[in-house]
């Protein structure tokens, strides 16, 4: 059954070229490693709440925009193996300038309870 690796990120302002990059880089590794697919999906209608919402849910600070991403793999076997490819991997930048407060991303593993586009057979 699918599994879900979700991300909730603060990008830094005027860094959004740059963390499109970065992304499109890192999802070809995600890729290679297992995953099935890879969405990074930039704020448009994320509106400030009363009490919380995602903006204070990753402290963001004045002019950052936020990211919604995450990656599919076929199974949480899959993931766990893959993940560790993934972070182990060379291609993987390790740069103090990163577009994105990596200190206040979201993050989390997730097993899919309801999915629309599955397959007959695997739908719950």
């Amino acid at each position: 059954m699918t599994y879900v690796e979700g991300f909730l990120v603060p990008v830094k302002p005027g860094r959004k070229q740059d963390y499109v990059a970065l992304a499109r880089h890192i999802a070809a590794i995600f890729l290679d490693h297992g995953a099935t697919r890879v969405v990074e999906s930039w704020n448009d209608n994320v509106d400030h709440g009363r009490v919380n919402d995602m903006y204070t849910a990753v402290m963001a600070e004045d002019g950052e925009d936020i990211v919604f991403s995450w990656v599919e793999w076929p199974d949480k076997a899959t993931r766990d193996i893959g993940w560790e490819a993934t972070i182990a991997d060379p291609r993987m930048p390790q740069s103090d300038d990163a577009p994105y407060a990596n200190a206040r991303v979201i993050h989390g593993g997730f097993r899919v309870i309801v999915d629309t586009a599955a397959k007959q057979g695997e739908r719950l």
